[in-house]
């Protein structure tokens, strides 16, 4: 995993630093384990999602709701993993989860 100076900057200024830091490790680790290897670009993104999900956990608030049938193409290990990143978190939606998929079904395409 390369980190960028945009992603160095998001983890460094985040009000949840130390739990993006142990999410990032955590999921780096599943990833590797059903060999999804994203960009440079695509661990920016991810972070900084990551970094809002941690906001919006500790924050009390959610997304707007999402319909399900929009991601029914999505792998389920991309939905798998979005799963756990949702349950790690705490206190969040599952249209989080629906969300955060479309990141790790991407990558699945490098």
């Amino acid at each position: 995993m390369i980190v960028t100076e945009e992603a160095l900057q998001i983890i460094s200024t985040s009000k949840y630093q130390k739990e993006l830091e142990e999410l990032i490790t955590w999921l780096r680790s599943e990833l590797a384990e059903k060999e999804i290897e994203p960009t440079e670009l695509q661990w920016t993104i991810l972070i900084n999602h990551l970094n809002e999900m941690l906001n919006r956990s500790n924050g009390q608030e959610s997304i707007p709701a999402v319909d399900p049938e929009l991601f029914s193409e999505v792998s389920q290990d991309a939905l798998t993993l979005a799963d756990g990143v949702v349950k790690k978190i705490g206190n969040l939606p599952q249209d989080e989860m629906y969300v955060l998929s479309i990141h790790f079904e991407t990558a699945k395409q490098n």
